[in-house]
């Protein structure tokens, strides 16, 4: 069993992945094709002032697919063809990405790393942190509310952004959660 990236329509991708595998379970070829995964994360975003957990598709119009599409070359059986039929012939599957006559296997570390991806942050959600080291933010809440600065660094792990700061004209150092700024 190979991982393939597969394209699709951005936007349906939970309604394809749905659509082949049921297919696939139809045509009874669940031993050849075990996973079709969108892969998502859980993020934890803030939007007015309240926190919430959403999950955000990592590659927006691909799936995951984990398949056994038969021997590289060679005769086909009768249940290659089946797999391949399956495939191409439901609705809104587009192609293998690096496949000309062949699709191009994923390699099991890429899959590893995607898989913990989706693992770690079912776990602990990340933080869906906007802004970026030199965007100017303004702090809208606490000690330091209404002063403008410029992002130094974004701590992702920790959820603060260090700000460098004008006071009393000197450039100080601080250090803000990322829902207490916005962009200025």
């Amino acid at each position: 069993m190979e991982w393939y990236v597969v394209r699709v329509h951005t936007g349906q991708e939970d309604r394809i992945r749905d659509r082949l595998l049921r297919r696939v379970k139809a045509d009874k070829l669940e031993h050849r094709i075990p996973q079709v995964l969108v892969p998502v994360e859980r993020v934890t975003e803030v939007k007015a002032g309240k926190k919430r957990i959403v999950s955000r598709k990592v590659y927006p119009g691909y799936l995951l697919l984990q398949a056994d599409l038969g021997p590289a070359d060679g005769e086909q059986s009768e249940e290659d063809k089946a797999v391949w039929f399956a495939l191409h012939e439901t609705p809104g599957f587009g192609d293998f990405v690096g496949g000309g006559a062949r699709p191009t296997p994923m390699a099991p570390e890429e899959v590893e790393a995607i898989l913990a991806r989706m693992q770690d942050s079912e776990v602990q959600p990340r933080l869906a942190v906007k802004i970026r080291p030199g965007d100017l933010v303004r702090i809208k809440e606490g000690p330091f509310e209404g002063f403008d600065g410029s992002v130094e660094e974004v701590l992702d792990s920790k959820g603060l952004l260090r700000i460098s700061v004008t006071i009393f004209g000197r450039a100080t150092s601080v250090e803000i959660e990322h829902w207490q700024v916005e962009p200025v």
